[in-house]
């Protein structure tokens, strides 16, 4: 993480409007396009995530359906874009580096979105959260934020996560501060069976849209 205090500032280096909404913000890159959005932030923890087991299984789905693979687009695979239709294309083969899947991620970003993603996560109950999982409602517009902890009660078992996302312009992924609730700090308390929905500072999820990698 970035040290305490540290603004969320969108891809340009303006800082963020609501500044409020951000508990703190994680020490990751954010790439000089307007391109690592909501969706995309959890592509790019997810690939890097990834990336350090194995590179060999970074891999997304576009919005299209076309499954692209890191490991095609070292090897020299990657794919062009005419009209609507995703077509084969090469380019240089080089080494599976960091540097690579940075250059791996600028198309993905591109032509994934909250809708692709959507897809390729399966459904999870929300009483089962766990870290990793991912509040998604997939459209246009739609929204994306990752679970990246939870603690739990051990007395009421009531259960409680810590989310971080981006937005739209492109911004500094953030830990999201719970504003409704300012004394949990950055921690937002799990919806109870009869809550039909889930609110974030930034978008109100229904319940059944909590999902996982597979």
């Amino acid at each position: 993480m970035r040290a305490a205090g540290t603004k969320a500032r969108l891809y340009n280096g303006q800082p963020k409007k609501r500044q409020e909404v951000v508990a703190a913000v994680v020490d990751i890159d954010v790439p000089p396009q307007d391109l690592q959005q909501c969706a995309d932030a959890v592509i790019r923890l997810r690939a890097e995530y990834v990336f350090s087991h194995d590179p060999n299984k970074v891999h997304f789905h576009l919005t299209t359906g076309y499954d692209f693979w890191f490991s095609d687009f070292v090897a020299g695979r990657t794919f062009r874009v005419a009209k609507e239709e995703v077509l084969p294309a090469a380019r240089p083969a080089e080494a599976p580096t960091h540097a690579a899947l940075a250059r791996y991620l600028v198309p993905t970003f591109g032509y994934a979105g909250t809708l692709s993603l959507s897809r390729e996560l399966r459904l999870v109950p929300l009483p089962q959260v766990q870290p990793g999982d991912v509040l998604i409602h997939g459209g246009s517009p739609g929204h994306a934020v990752l679970v990246v902890d939870v603690a739990e009660n051990p007395t009421t078992r009531q259960k409680y996560v810590l989310l971080a996302q981006s937005y739209m312009p492109a911004q500094n992924i953030h830990v999201l501060r719970n504003i409704d609730a300012p004394g949990l700090g950055a921690w937002f308390a799990v919806p109870a069976p009869a809550e039909a929905q889930f609110d974030t500072p930034e978008w109100t999820f229904a319940r059944e849209e909590l999902k996982r990698f597979e």
